[in-house]
C-alpha cells in the first residue's frame, strides 16, 4: 500500500500588483458603472454624457480599454483581443 505524506504549504503574500500581473494580457474585467462614477475616475473621459449607465471592459491591473452603452459591444472588444473576461458587480 502506498502512503500519502500531507504537507501545508502557507502561500506568501501577494502584493496588489503581483496579483494583477497574473492576468494581465489575458484576462480583463467588465464592469456596469454609472458615467458619473466614470468622468470622477478618469479625467480623459470628461466628453462623456452625465447620468447614464455604461459598461466599461479594464485590464487586469485596472487601466481601462473601453466603454459603451452596449454590453455586447464590449465582450466583442474582449474576444478580438483574445481576453477572458469577468464581471464585477
Amino acid at each position: 500500500m502506498t502512503q500519502f505524506q500531507s504537507t501545508t504549504c502557507m502561500p506568501s503574500a501577494v502584493s496588489e500588483g503581483d496579483l494583477a500581473a497574473i492576468g494581465e494580457g489575458h484576462l480583463a474585467y467588465l464592469r456596469r458603472m454609472s458615467s458619473d462614477d466614470i468622468r470622477a475616475r478618469f479625467p480623459s473621459a470628461q466628453s462623456i454624457r452625465p447620468g447614464i449607465k455604461l459598461w466599461a471592459l479594464f485590464s487586469a491591473d485596472g487601466t481601462p480599454l473601453a466603454v459603451s452603452d452596449d454590453r455586447g459591444s464590449i465582450l466583442a472588444s474582449a474576444t478580438e483581443n483574445e481576453l477572458l473576461t469577468v464581471s464585477l458587480h
